[in-house]
């Protein structure tokens, strides 16, 4: 009875000993006395014990590095203080662990030279643009390079770009010259077009006036009329201020103009009170 018992115990240890359960999300690489063997998937799986070890188990989820601030020089030379994340998974565990030997630091210096590398090719005005183009630039620099270490770079995002004092306060003053152009620009548009509608309406009074003195000649003494009715509310309007004023008559009509508005002004006046 006790060697049954004996092998027993000694399956149900092997088993526990052989049994390896890895989790979602991540892989295993299984060793053969020194030489890799294979590569364990989520769920329950059996290795020889003794002879087969796990000698690594990573995740193959999205992982990040944050890439702390770094002094980078521009095509123009100046000096800009860049940080960012990186953003990358393993795609291939046997590579991950043999090819590379500390992944997570190389992933970090070569994102760092390669950032560096990039902005160093642009101007500051072209780092703050063309940002966009920038990433893909970083992103496929490093996956010809990562691949080989069986890792893809999803994507850099580079947080802050800071340049110096005194390239921000020249920089807000160009946007600030930029916005008022704009602005000045605008305004000169609306003048044009409000000049545009202002002539094209005093063209139209003026085809009409023309039309109707041709159809009725009698109009003329309604327009010499109208015309001194103006002069008359000028003048109550020049009257009511008491500061001097001047006011410019055409020579060769002020005689006969002037009586009009006299003419006219005594019967108003007399009409309204006594003169």
């Amino acid at each position: 009875m006790e060697p049954i018992i004996a092998v027993v115990l000694a399956l149900i240890a092997y088993a526990l000993g052989s049994a390896k359960i890895i989790n979602e999300g991540n892989a295993a690489l299984v060793e053969r006395l020194g030489r890799k063997h294979r590569t364990l998937t989520p769920g329950l799986n059996f290795v020889v014990p003794l002879v087969d070890q796990v000698v690594m188990e990573d995740t193959t989820r999205e992982q990040f590095i944050d890439i702390q601030p770094q002094n980078v020089i521009t095509k123009d030379n100046i000096y800009l203080e860049v940080d960012a994340v990186l953003f990358w998974k393993i795609k291939n565990i046997e590579k991950s662990f043999y090819e590379i030997e500390d992944l997570q630091g190389s992933l970090k210096q070569l994102a760092t030279t390669t950032l560096r590398e990039i902005i160093a090719q642009n101007t500051v005005e072209e780092t703050n643009v063309s940002r966009a183009e920038m990433d893909k630039a970083i992103l496929d620099q490093l996956n010809s390079t990562t691949m080989d270490w069986g890792v893809e770079i999803i994507r850099l995002d580079m947080q802050r770009i800071t340049p110096p004092e005194s390239v921000r306060k020249s920089m807000e003053e160009e946007r600030a010259a930029e916005i008022k152009k704009r602005a000045l620009i605008t305004e000169a548009e609306a003048e044009k077009e409000a000049a545009i509608k202002k002539a094209e309406g005093t063209m139209t009074s003026i085809q009409i006036i023309a039309e109707g003195l041709r159809s009725n000649p009698e109009t003329k003494e309604i327009l010499r009329y109208l015309v001194a009715q103006d002069y008359i509310n000028a003048s109550y309007r020049l009257g009511e201020s008491s500061n001097a004023k001047v006011v410019f008559v055409d020579p060769g009509k002020s005689g006969e103009l002037m009586k009009e508005v006299i003419a006219e002004t005594v019967n108003t006046e007399g009409n309204g009170k006594n003169t």
